[in-house]
């Protein structure tokens, strides 16, 4: 058989088990080789046909004329003071977007993006100010995980120093519906990365009819970027409140946990200097939360160029968990990791040159649909 051209190649990064078993079941192999496939392509992170020792060698042969395992390309790699990395990798010719790799005693995170830029313009986002160009695929979802993997190899023992995922980096994951739920069910497969549902976290700003849309296809962790007790401010901060508010956004939530026997929804709250940070706000977000299945993730505000907004001091960040837990809500303050790479929440910019799709209303129902 004549090999393909490598643009006819079927990339089988990203296809989910039904898929792949339907491509080996068209070159007349058995189901039973997709699941080798898989093992090797996401537990070994093996990229090289030839590698894959237990696959009758003209299988392989055959694979290696229609098929390939594509990712990414690394632009540039930059390592924090405090273990924390990050990749620029290249999306095409002239976009690219980040991703990074947080490591603790008890776990290691990876942050992956799933759009190029973002359309939904919060404020406080260095993302947001870079503008949308374009929604990533399965493939280069999938692939960030892939080459985290191999970039960072395994623990001694062969344990993955990857143990958490986290859709936390350029974009939002749920205007790219369409790509991101595979993507997640791969992560979660037990044939794929293997990762326990509570430790993939999916997070959003709120785009509610996806959050209904989500409980009916897939299992895993939700955060919501929250920001704000009250309509009034998050319509400042978080553009899509307009179109979903915080009594719906909130439903939302609640019919989540309750599809997907979830232990609780994580609110993340960015903490912006006489903004947002008033006990006033913290006594109001206490009356959101108090009863249901919640926890507040307190983020002090990563600065970038260009940005009116300044840190809440730590006094203030200290005094509003204290309060919320005072009121019967779980707080914690995130540490800032990575800040002098720029790689801490909301500093991740990537690189977004065609800007034609830049804020929230008509371009973001384009970017939904795309």
């Amino acid at each position: 058989m004549d090999a393909a051209p490598p643009n006819l190649r079927t990339n089988l990064l990203g296809l989910e088990r039904p898929e792949l078993e339907a491509f080996v079941g068209s070159l007349g192999s058995k189901p039973f080789r997709a699941r080798q496939l898989m093992s090797w392509i996401y537990k070994r992170a093996e990229g090289q046909f030839d590698s894959m020792t237990d696959l009758a060698r003209d299988f392989r042969a055959q694979l290696a004329t229609v098929a390939e395992i594509t990712t990414p390309e690394i632009v540039s790699r930059h390592d924090s003071a405090d273990g924390t990395r990050k990749w620029l990798l290249r999306a095409d010719q002239s976009q690219a977007f980040e991703m990074v790799f947080i490591p603790e005693v008890d776990r290691g995170t990876l942050c992956i993006s799933s759009q190029v830029g973002c359309a939904l313009d919060c404020s406080f986002c260095s993302t947001a100010q870079q503008g949308f160009n374009r929604n990533l695929s399965t493939a280069e979802i999938v692939g960030q995980v892939w080459l985290a993997n191999r970039e960072l190899g395994f623990e001694a023992g062969g344990d993955r120093r990857i143990t958490n995922v986290v859709f936390m980096g350029m974009g939002e994951p749920l205007a790219n519906f369409r790509a991101v739920v595979p993507a997640i069910r791969i992560l979660l497969d037990d044939l794929g990365f293997d990762i326990s549902r509570r430790r993939v976290t999916l997070s959003t700003s709120g785009l509610v009819p996806q959050m209904y849309k989500l409980a009916e296809e897939v299992n895993c962790a939700l955060a919501v970027s929250l920001h704000a007790p009250d309509d009034a401010l998050r319509n400042e901060l978080v553009p899509i409140n307009r179109l979903h508010p915080i009594a719906e956004l909130l439903e939302a939530c609640w019919h989540y946990i309750d599809e997907q026997n979830g232990r609780s929804v994580t609110f993340e709250y960015v903490m912006l200097d006489g903004v947002n940070d008033q006990l006033e706000h913290a006594r109001a977000l206490a009356r959101l939360m108090r009863g249901r299945p919640a926890k507040l993730n307190l983020i002090p505000f990563n600065p970038f160029p260009g940005t009116a907004y300044r840190r809440s001091p730590m006094p203030v960040i200290t005094r509003f968990r204290d309060e919320l837990i005072q009121r019967g809500v779980l707080a914690t303050i995130r540490r800032t990791r990575g800040d002098d790479i720029d790689a801490a929440c909301g500093q991740l910019a990537g690189r977004v040159n065609d800007r034609t799709r830049v804020r929230l209303g008509d371009k973001l129902a384009a970017a939904m649909n795309a």
